[in-house]
């Protein structure tokens, strides 16, 4: 494996080898998506099986299946003793439909939407122009779609929520606003742990049916809200906090800007705005959050990842002076901005 030293995630490549398993590392994520896809850890979660016994199971024709649970097992997501496959604890946790912690849908829709799209990357650059295939007005009008992109946005919330509401006091609120906060997987994060106050998520429309089953599957129907509209065109309902998480990256930085400072205007006296995404350096060595910058200019028309310095002016154009900024999670940053 390349050594790493330098700035966090910066790889040292001491050979040709190197460089050519690093070209080919994008067959380690297939192998991943591919399981995912097939729900191969959801096969093996209660009852492990020889290559065989899960070629039955997955119904595959069987070519390639023992090479592809090896390489599973090598990357650390298989256990293999005996000649049966087992999931690994992380497997167990992470990986099977239907329990808490599940981030297959974030995975599903990086198979489906993100990897043909990266294919494609040469011709983003050329162009400037994203390449998944689909726009989000699609996604939004057929229910299936839509609800794919819900799973991916429950897969990232799941791991995030619990670190925000870690990382942050909300119980000093009073109420909680989250903006583009889809089904409100976050805000039943932070309103699970927080049984004092209320909250609103601020999506589109077509969300809040997908938002009506969260809360009575959560048992919070009566705590929260949902209130629709696009946050361009409509005002946003004003809140004690008011929350912007991974929401500004899909933005060009003038609407970037523009929601800093309608979402700084919604929070109420003595309230606070918080911003969170995999920001940048103001030089950059990160390879997780660049590649999530890259992301964005794949599915985007101008978005991408970009500089707390960046948030920090719009927040202050805003008439902010009370900001500060803290890590969050592995990969993200969170900018606190106060009100008066």
């Amino acid at each position: 494996m390349p050594s790493t030293s330098a700035a966090p995630g910066v790889s040292v490549l001491d050979s040709p080898e190197q460089i050519v398993r690093l070209g080919n590392r994008f067959s380690d994520a297939k192998a991943l998506l591919t399981a995912v896809d097939l729900d191969l850890f959801g096969v093996l979660q209660d009852n492990p099986g020889t290559a065989e016994e899960i070629r039955t199971r997955l119904d595959v024709a069987g070519r390639g299946l023992s090479d592809l649970l090896h390489l599973l097992a090598a990357l650390g997501l298989l256990d293999f003793e005996d000649g049966r496959f087992a999931n690994t604890p992380s497997a167990a946790k992470y990986l099977i439909r239907g329990t808490d912690d599940y981030i297959g849908g974030f995975l599903l829709r990086s198979d489906r939407n993100l990897y043909p799209a990266w294919g494609k990357l040469a011709e983003a650059l050329r162009t400037g122009k994203p390449q998944a295939v689909g726009n989000f007005d699609q996604v939004v009008a057929d229910p299936r779609l839509l609800r794919q992109f819900i799973g991916m946005m429950d897969g990232l919330t799941q791991v995030l929520g619990p670190q925000l509401v870690a990382a942050y006091d909300f119980a000093q609120h009073r109420t909680v606003l989250d903006v583009g906060g889809c089904r409100g997987n976050l805000l039943s994060k932070v309103l699970g742990a927080n049984p004092g106050i209320t909250g609103t998520v601020f999506d589109l429309p077509q969300m809040e049916p997908f938002f009506a089953e969260l809360m009575a599957e959560t048992g919070l129907t009566g705590r929260a809200s949902f209130h629709g509209g696009n946050f361009f065109e409509d005002p946003l309902p004003t809140a004690h906090l008011v929350n912007l998480g991974h929401v500004l990256h899909d933005w060009d930085p003038a609407q970037r800007k523009e929601l800093v400072a309608k979402a700084y205007a919604a929070v109420e006296p003595g309230g606070a705005l918080l911003v969170y995404d995999r920001m940048l350096d103001d030089e950059p060595a990160h390879v997780e959050n660049l590649v999530i910058s890259l992301d964005m200019l794949l599915v985007t028309d101008g978005g991408s990842e970009y500089p707390v310095t960046e948030v920090k002016e719009h927040a202050a154009a805003a008439g902010c002076r009370d900001i500060t900024e803290q890590p969050l999670g592995a990969y993200d940053t969170l900018v606190i901005c106060r009100k008066p």
